[in-house]
């Protein structure tokens, strides 16, 4: 990504069941960095930049994450491979720095495989090599006027991604077409086809190259919206089968700098087909992936032994418009929690569902049931840590008479961030225009943000990950993904539920 914000320098977690001055059934841990808006439970570089994560794949019982990182300060400047492996996706351990820029160039976004069979020849019989793929960014060529200042590179390794070479022959891909955006290449095997299959956004569109060995590469085809002049960014192809199904779609990932779901920044994607050549989908049909201001460059891992019906990612958890101005020291910015996408066939389309790893629940302590029926307002603050919680919602809808209710979160300077359903409108909305000092940003507390929330059924899930200076919603079974971040000048000490005309039904709730 162009604007990569980099370094995930990964902050290690560790979790305990300790009896401090949590609540009964809430979360409790011991968090190395405790810095004001720090999260506890998100992945934060120990300090200065980070945006996009790249290369993620799984190897020998460790996931690795690698981010676009720089090291010298807190907002962006030249782009590093930052670098993290987790065993669990919960709890994570920053690594050194992987890949430096050289005389090429930064090291932009980009992927990482495991090469099983060796065709990139950079492994041996006993020793499978993990190949790295990354924009190479020249700020000299940029400088100079030309356009063909991107290029993609290579960079192996042989000890499972502690260390890595870059490859003797980069580039491997130069940039022949008339745009200067030509970067984030995101590669999957194509075992049909035989070959090495690369995504790669070229400014409007994405374009696919084949590749035998990984460095050899040659133009098979591209995909767009016709008359679309929005930036796209971090694609990212690859095969899902339909759940409850044997039907395999192809999907495809694009993050756009313009016109998300918020106006800033956001990740879509399509539904299609892929033949080893073409990609063929409904450019009609870009859907979004998070409703939210705040997940970006979200991609999947390559490796991770899942069933053909799931796929793990993980996204970059702000916004562009906005990332190198939040208040957060001495670092900036978090990833989102990895979340399993699953596809589903629903009224004639297909909706990628998005929810967080099963891991996150080891975070869980008991659990403290919600009171049943809300009418007006109740604070629920001794069941659910405003600052460090989880509120688990399964609401009845038939039961329930209120024509709006929803989730405040509250402090005692009176900031807030106020979740609103409304049952008339079917809409859901995030409000966090009084959720802080406003001087930062001027976009940043524009609002609030409304969505369609589907209410077919007789029951609406809401769970809702709250971690400091952010919020995670997730609803009908993971078709809806709010993200959104905030920094409120003291902690959230309240949290209340509320309902508005009438009365507000729980099947059941639960507060972790």
């Amino acid at each position: 990504m162009k604007y990569s914000i980099p370094i995930f320098a990964l902050i290690a977690l560790v979790f305990t069941a300790c009896k401090s001055e949590n609540p009964p059934g809430h979360k409790a841990l011991q968090q190395g960095y405790n810095e004001a808006h720090r999260p506890q439970f998100h992945f934060t570089p120990k300090a200065n930049w980070m945006n996009d994560p790249n290369g993620l794949f799984y190897k020998d019982g460790n996931y690795h994450m690698f981010f676009q990182y720089y090291p010298d300060s807190t907002v962006w400047g030249p782009m590093h491979w930052g670098h993290a492996i987790s065993q669990d996706l919960v709890r994570w351990k920053e690594q050194p720095i992987a890949l430096y820029p050289d005389s090429l160039g930064y090291i932009f976004s980009g992927s990482a495989v495991v090469d099983p069979l060796n065709t990139s020849g950079f492994g041996n019989d006993s020793i499978p090599p993990v190949v790295a793929i990354f924009t190479y960014h020249d700020p000299i060529a940029l400088e100079a006027g030309k356009k063909d200042f991107q290029s993609q590179g290579l960079a192996f390794s042989l000890d499972g991604g502690e260390t890595w070479t870059k490859y003797s022959g980069n580039p491997v891909l130069r940039n022949n077409t008339p745009n200067q955006d030509f970067r984030d290449p995101k590669v999957i095997w194509h075992p049909d086809s035989q070959q090495w299959v690369m995504a790669l956004a070229v400014y409007d569109r994405v374009q696919f190259y084949g590749s035998e060995n990984l460095k050899e590469w040659k133009f098979l085809s591209e995909f767009g919206i016709p008359g679309d002049t929005r930036l796209w960014e971090c694609p990212d192809l690859f095969p899902i089968r339909v759940a409850e199904s044997r039907e395999e779609k192809w999907v495809l990932l694009v993050s756009m700098q313009q016109q998300g779901p918020t106006g800033g920044t956001g990740t879509s994607y399509f539904v299609g087909d892929f033949d080893g050549v073409q990609y063929q989908a409904d450019a009609a049909q870009q859907q979004w992936l998070d409703k939210g201001a705040d997940n970006y460059a979200f991609v999947t891992f390559d490796h991770v032994p899942l069933p053909r019906h799931q796929r793990l990612g993980i996204g970059w958890m702000s916004n562009r418009q906005y990332a190198q101005q939040v208040p957060t020291s001495p670092w900036r910015s978090a990833m989102t929690v990895p979340r399993l996408l699953e596809l589903q066939h629903k009224d004639g389309r297909y909706v990628l569902q998005a929810n967080p790893v099963p891991a996150m629940e080891s975070l869980r302590d008991t659990g403290v049931d919600i009171p049943s029926v809300i009418t007006g307002k109740i604070d629920v603050s001794n069941q659910v840590n405003p600052q460090l919680g989880e509120l688990d919602l399964q609401i009845d809808l038939r039961a329930t008479t209120a024509t709006t209710f929803g989730v405040t979160l509250g402090n005692s300077a009176g900031e807030s961030v106020t979740l609103t359903v409304d049952i008339t409108d079917k809409t859901l909305a995030i409000d966090r225009t009084q959720s802080g000092p406003k001087g930062f940003s001027e976009v940043f507390f524009d609002g609030p943000h409304t969505t369609f929330l589907e209410l077919d059924g007789a029951i609406l899930d809401l769970r809702l990950l709250l971690d400091r200076a952010s919020l995670e919603l997730f609803s009908g079974n993971g078709a809806l993904n709010i993200t959104e971040v905030f920094f409120p000048q003291s902690p959230y000490t309240s949290l209340q539920l509320w309902a508005r005309e009438g009365q507000l039904v729980l099947k059941s709730g639960k507060g972790f």
